[in-house]
């Protein structure tokens, strides 16, 4: 049975109570008769301990009964959410779009419509959460947030404070509120309704995440990373959180924490260009402090990665419709979602079970790391230039090999292309933290060299 979800009670300014016993997560998956908020609030808290490990495992043999023809609603259903929770989205949304007329599916997919950027069928799908009796406040107030995203402010907050008779009390409310004036420009309005969220819902990730980085701005770091740990305490996990994270215990000589951050991002996400630079910087610190367990965890996972395909007894069948789709390693494998696979010609179910057990001999799995970060929007768009002179704006702002402390600060800014970075006034850089005059005559001299320099300058 699917239970719509109930909002559970707040006490403000309570820490919630330790657990009587540990959460036995595979129970909670394959044997419990109700799926609802308060199993997967029982999910999470299980996922931030030990328990991490036996839900990944758990996950893959529900994978498995996924992919049964017609499999039961609640094995979507609870496929969907742990695959939502542990950043698969492109799995989630796969999941819960074969689930009709179930509110707590609704919902979960109007989240991963969130993460994907996909503003207004996120806010389609929590009015169909709360149609579905999936808890009518809180997928209002998730809608008001999506509303918020694809730019209609005041639409958004209209929404909001009609529905304050009825939300004022909840943690999501709050939050919703503190985005508000954030958008607004009112830093420390925002700052407040983030606190109160916080008192509220000490595990509301997105309030932490968000509270976390204006305590970084503001040059906080003790707070920071208080709160950075804490919005790591439980799933769903930022990826930013991790890389932030990182940078502050580097700043404090903290290498091995560090290093951990980066190394984690890099083990779901190998190719993520910052962390792996950020990890190089830490090696290359004077101290060398760096955690060595992780460090080799992170190689030996791009050694498997760059396997051939070719290493492998395939069918025919199978590495024809993988050499005409361009997938040459174990690790292209892994970047690539099931439904791409199978919209391949020739490439059917006896194909895919034949990748899923190759994969799996290696602890690896199909899509694995489909669902990539997304890079910030670009900034500065030129009209009217030629192809090289593109092609140069688009160069990331890596390549300038900038000094450590530049590049965190260019970092901090989300700057990822030089194109972004000329859009930026002498003035909009020096009032990130960290960032002097030494930092930006390097940035200046580094443009010049390319013919290039800030906006205004």
């Amino acid at each position: 049975m699917i239970r719509p979800g109930v909002a559970a009670p707040t006490q403000r300014g309570l820490a919630p109570l330790a657990p009587a016993e540990p959460i036995d997560a595979r129970a909670l998956i394959f044997n419990s008769s109700e799926f609802g908020a308060q199993e997967v609030a029982s999910l999470r808290q299980a996922m931030a301990g030990d328990g991490l490990s036996s839900v990944r495992q758990a996950f893959s043999e529900l994978r498995d009964q996924a992919e049964d023809p017609n499999p039961p609603q609640r094995t979507l259903i609870v496929a969907g959410v742990i695959a939502y929770l542990l950043g698969q989205h492109h799995l989630a949304i796969k999941y819960l779009g074969d689930v009709s007329g179930v509110g707590i599916a609704d919902y979960y997919r109007g989240q991963v419509l969130l993460g994907q950027e996909h503003y207004a069928e996120a806010a389609q799908a929590f009015d169909e959460a709360a149609r579905h009796d999936y808890d009518p406040v809180q997928s209002r107030l998730c809608k008001a947030g999506a509303i918020r995203l694809s730019g209609k402010l005041e639409e958004a907050e209209r929404l909001l404070r009609d529905s304050a008779r009825e939300a004022a009390t909840r943690a999501e409310y709050c939050y919703q509120m503190g985005c508000i004036r954030a958008d607004h420009g009112d830093i420390f309005g925002a700052i407040e309704y983030f606190e109160r969220t916080v008192d509220m819902d000490p595990h509301h990730t997105a309030a932490l995440f968000r509270l976390a980085n204006e305590m970084n701005l503001l040059g906080n770091d003790d707070d920071a990373i208080r709160l950075y740990e804490q919005s790591l305490s439980r799933p769903p996990f930022y990826i930013g959180a991790l890389i932030n994270l990182g940078l502050l215990y580097e700043d404090k000589e903290r290498y091995p924490a560090a290093a951990f951050c980066f190394s984690r991002v890099l083990q779901f996400y190998p190719n993520h260009e910052r962390a792996q630079l950020y990890l190089k910087d830490i090696q290359a610190a004077g101290s060398m402090y760096y955690d060595e367990d992780a460090i080799r965890h992170q190689r030996e996972l791009e050694q498997v990665m760059r396997i051939p395909i070719a290493d492998f007894e395939l069918s025919a069948r199978s590495r024809n419709c993988l050499e005409r789709a361009g997938i040459e390693t174990l690790g292209d494998l892994t970047t690539i979602s099931e439904h791409d696979l199978l919209a391949s010609k020739n490439f059917g179910e006896t194909s895919l079970r034949e990748i899923r057990e190759i994969l799996k001999s290696r602890g690896l799995s199909i899509g694995q790391f489909a669902t990539r970060s997304p890079l910030a929007a670009p900034i500065f768009v030129p009209e009217a230039v030629s192809p090289q002179e593109q092609a140069v704006l688009e160069t990331p702002v890596a390549d300038l090999n900038l000094s450590v402390r530049a590049r965190k600060c260019l970092s901090r800014l989300g700057l990822v292309s030089i194109g972004e970075l000329v859009a930026k006034t002498a003035d909009e850089l020096l009032s990130v933290r960290n960032f002097g005059v030494t930092s930006l005559n390097e940035v200046r001299a580094k443009l010049t060299e390319m013919g290039l320099r800030l906006r205004n300058d």
